[in-house]
């Protein structure tokens, strides 16, 4: 009986080759219809497996290939190199331009999560509709973050990884300038304007950040 029980505990045998990890790691990556997070990785793999090192190993290995492993958030998949998008052209689905509110609500919520749906409409001057959130939320885009701890907790809106995946972005940190949103057809070619960020490029002493500013709202 101690016997099977011994036979059984995966424990009890030493975890693969790094080399044979990385294999796993890109069969299950390949098969996975979306994302997955290490954890999720790691219930596939054998006992013992060091997900996080095997990771990284895999993507150094696929630095220069057609197909390259990317961080999504918190999650990772394989995705079409960058400079080989161009040949999936033709493949694309041309899908409707979002409004322009839900363009600027959309920005606002990416540079300044996690926001409030009176933060947002005091960033654009204007109310921000139901319909807007709805339609940004039913895209995957965004997302109902944590409540403030705050009078009447009111609910935060931040980006989705589905957001973070289709603009190629591994985290919130690695958004781009105002004219590279414009390139890939997030925002229309106006320009926001200061006004709608009133008192959100200032530093910790309450002066203006002019190097913030010109990033984000630099005109092409």
């Amino acid at each position: 009986m101690s016997q099977d029980k011994t036979a059984a505990d995966p424990q009890r045998f030493p975890p693969p080759p790094l080399a044979e990890q990385e294999r796993m790691i890109e069969a299950v990556l390949f098969a996975s219809a979306a994302p997955m997070s290490q954890r999720e990785i790691a219930a596939r793999l054998p006992a013992g497996c060091d997900v996080a090192e095997a990771l990284q190993a895999l993507r150094t290995r696929y630095e220069e290939r057609g197909v390259q492993l990317a961080r999504v958030g918190d999650a990772w998949a394989f995705r079409t190199a960058a400079d080989l998008g161009f040949l999936m052209q033709e493949s694309v689905v041309e899908s409707r331009r979002l409004s322009r509110a839900a363009t600027e609500t959309l920005a606002i919520i990416a540079y300044h999560q996690p926001v409030t749906r009176a933060e947002i409409e005091e960033i654009r001057g204007v109310a921000v509709s139901r319909g807007t959130l709805d339609q940004l939320i039913e895209l995957d885009w965004v997302r109902v973050g944590r409540r403030r701890q705050t009078p009447g907790r009111p609910v935060t809106f931040v980006v989705t990884e589905t957001f973070l995946d289709h603009f190629g972005l591994e985290s919130a940190r690695d958004l781009p300038g105002l004219a590279e949103l414009r390139a890939a057809g997030l925002l229309e070619s106006r320009s926001p304007g200061e006004e709608m960020a009133p008192g959100l490029f200032r530093d910790e002493d309450g002066e203006e950040s002019a190097a913030m500013a010109e990033d984000l709202f630099e005109d092409e």
